[in-house]
């Protein structure tokens, strides 16, 4: 999940390439920065039958919900660095036991199984497989994941393994992390001793999750790990995510393995907050930074020449590429993850407003035609192979009522409505195969610790006991009737 950080630029640019959408927003002012409030039935069904033997999932990641952070051999990552750090993260909250999935992984497989999940996207923490992030493979760390894999597949459910979800091994980040070249071929090395040890028992296998995210909050904000604020380096840590993915891409292919494997993206449509003819050259740019970027290179092999010529060519970026990277980058990939969140709707000055309400997440506006567009959007222009939205949904300010139940009507809503868009972009041509709520259950949630709930599954951390929400019974149906 990333905040919208793109600042105003004063290239001049070509026409959007994203029509904005037709709908009428009610004026920002107009709008409280507070969950939208669910209809009178959440629940009602809306008829949409989707093609059988589609993959109803839910996502985690290995940091937010594991724990265990210094057992059977696990290194630090920047992330355990980052949130031991004074004043970074909201309580002072960290990882270290989160919701201790790494001792209780078994019985939250049952507790997926019995949700009727077809897909399982969960990533693998680099520092527990590898504590220093080159050398030694750490095989305890190894072991866990498969008994993960196997223990999913006893049960039925395809999983999907992330390899990077942003927990850098500390001592990689000490030698510079993404800001280093070198990093990208340590994770290919990475990747490739994971691969020799789960095999073609991992069917799905995405790459780097969310580099902008790393990008922005992590190089540019700040408020992620590694925690530093340095927007021209940020574009050259960019290239080397990309670079990352690309030679992963390879490890997987010179194993020959059966497999699938893509990058996971966090999209933003970008749309014109007004009509002076003048905004649509500022969207244009804003659309390149926040998709385009990472779009362009990994499907066509360049990167926007309108964010070459904003950044310059003596920028960070611009000296980062080598001959033949591009190559590497742009290697064919079987899937394409899409994670969608909230729009951008971008000024003539190159600012950003709100046109639709907030969720307790500031930054995320809710606006479920937004799913359709980035669907189709990306179908259309880059033609992938087949798409999976492996991340999407809202935290809410869930709690246990006295009957021990927990009414997240708002998180049905929502699921909802953009599953509807998901089935309408699906009519009409996109090769969606799959979609994975974010998230299975509540977990640590970066900066914000554990004040924001965004799981199906609620988590009593005093006593991690899991009870299903509202929308994880409302999911189980959807799933069971494979239809919305």
């Amino acid at each position: 999940m990333s905040v919208p950080t793109r600042r105003a630029s004063s290239a001049s640019l070509a026409a959007l390439t994203e029509e904005p959408s037709t709908d009428s927003p009610v004026p920002a002012a107009a709008l409280p920065a507070v969950p939208v409030e669910p209809g009178p039935d959440p629940e009602a069904r809306l008829g949409l039958r989707f093609p059988e033997g589609f993959g109803w999932g839910a996502a985690t990641s290995a940091y937010q919900i594991e724990g265990a952070a210094r057992d059977d051999g696990r290194g630090p990552s920047v992330w355990d660095t980052f949130a031991h750090t004074p004043g970074r993260v909201a309580n002072g909250d960290t990882g270290d036991v989160a919701a201790d999935h790494y001792t209780r992984y078994a019985e939250d497989l049952d507790l997926i199984r019995g949700l009727g999940l077809k897909s399982y996207r969960f990533s693998i923490s680099w520092p527990r497989v590898q504590p220093d992030g080159r050398g030694t493979i750490n095989q305890r760390g190894l072991d866990f994941y498969r008994r993960l894999v196997d223990g999913l597949l006893e049960r039925g459910i395809s999983p999907m393994a992330t390899l990077y979800h942003w927990d850098t091994p500390q001592a990689l980040q000490d030698d510079g992390g993404w800001e280093n070249r070198d990093t990208a071929y340590r994770f290919a090395e990475y990747a490739a001793a994971v691969f020799g040890a789960l095999g073609d028992t991992v069917p799905a296998w995405l790459t780097i999750n969310e580099p902008k995210t790393v990008v922005q909050n992590g190089y540019i904000i700040g408020h992620h790990a590694p925690g530093i604020r340095d927007e021209p380096v940020a574009y050259r840590v960019a290239h080397h995510l990309a670079l990352a993915h690309g030679l992963g891409v390879q490890a997987l292919r010179a194993t020959g393995s059966a497999s699938r494997i893509g990058g996971a993206l966090n999209l933003h449509p970008c749309y014109a907050a007004d009509d002076d003819p003048a905004t649509l050259e500022r969207v244009r740019l804003y659309d390149g930074y926040e998709n385009r970027l990472y779009l362009d290179p990994m499907f066509k092999g360049y990167y926007p020449e309108d964010v070459l010529a904003d950044q310059g060519p003596s920028s960070p970026l611009a000296q980062a590429i080598r001959d033949g990277d591009l190559a590497i980058i742009s290697q064919p990939t079987d899937i394409l993850a899409v994670q969608y969140y909230t729009p951008i709707y971008v000024t003539t000055d190159g600012g950003t407003v709100q046109k639709w309400p907030t969720t307790e997440a500031a930054w995320q506006q809710v606006y479920p035609r937004g799913m359709y567009d980035i669907l189709t959007r990306v179908s259309r222009d880059y033609a992938p192979a087949s798409i999976t939205v492996t991340e999407n949904g809202l935290p809410c300010p869930d709690v246990i009522g006295v009957d021990g139940s927990v009414d997240d009507a708002a998180r049905v809503s929502f699921l909802r409505d953009h599953l509807a868009e998901a089935h309408r972009a699906i009519q009409d041509g996109v090769p969606l195969e799959s979609y994975h709520v974010w998230s299975l259950m509540d977990n640590f949630e970066w900066e914000a610790g554990y004040d924001q709930r965004w799981g199906l599954v609620y988590v009593d951390y005093p006593t991690q006991r899991r009870i299903l929400k509202r929308s994880a019974t409302w999911y189980r149906r959807v799933i069971s009737d494979n239809l919305l």
